[in-house]
């Protein structure tokens, strides 16, 4: 039984897959798929797309083989047929997590939100300091992969090799809520020694002590 955070149509949402819907409930997969493409005839297309999308696994045998993935308005569609002592139990426990999993996206949503402002604050004082010429511009970039270093001990390439993502796609995405606080506090930290005037290898040395990540988680 899994809800998990996943991004669908360039949007995150709490989602939950047919396959384990089968695993949870004793169902055959393919039984599963017919009880969604039953639903698909008796909605529109439109209606349809916003609870399923159509997606794919490696099965055992290595062959790719079709799966839905479902939010929870479309898993409530799918199993309210699903009947009996045990399947009321396995509904009950999914309906919590995507309680949860939808809590912690709207946490994540909002931390997002405040460092915005938070990395705007940092472009800014970089911006005013000699450093963004000394840098060639690249100021905010070298900045932040010593922010991920000290934080994650990875910098930004390594971690969207980690993620799975490639250059163009938003890093901080990938992070959760914690995650993501921990980044806009050392982002303000920097943001004022740089106002302080320290200059680079002093601010990498100062961040990259043990106390000094504590301050940021």
């Amino acid at each position: 039984m899994l809800v998990e955070i996943k991004k669908v149509n360039k949007e995150e949402i709490a989602i939950c897959t047919s396959l384990d819907v089968a695993e949870t409930f004793g169902k055959e997969h393919r039984h599963v798929l017919e009880d969604i493409r039953r639903i698909s005839n008796t909605i529109s297309t439109a209606e349809f797309s916003a609870l399923f999308c159509e997606d794919s696994y490696i099965a055992s045998n290595g062959k790719r083989n079709p799966m839905y993935v479902m939010n929870r308005d479309g898993f409530t569609l799918l199993v309210m047929g699903y009947n009996g002592e045990k399947a009321m139990r396995f509904k009950l426990e999914y309906i919590k997590q995507f309680n949860a999993m939808e809590k912690a996206l709207k946490g994540k949503i909002l931390e997002r939100e405040k460092g915005i402002a938070v990395r705007q604050a940092l472009t800014k004082a970089l911006q005013q300091s000699s450093e963004n010429e000394r840098m060639h511009g690249h100021a905010y970039s070298t900045y932040t992969n010593c922010i991920y270093k000290a934080l994650f001990d990875k910098n930004a390439k390594q971690l969207r090799e980690e993620y799975g993502i490639d250059k163009k796609a938003d890093l901080r995405g990938c992070f959760d809520k914690e995650q993501l606080q921990s980044i806009k506090s050392m982002e303000m930290l920097v943001s004022g020694l740089v106002d302080c005037g320290w200059d680079y290898s002093k601010i990498k040395s100062f961040i990259e002590q043990t106390n000094t990540k504590s301050i940021a988680n």
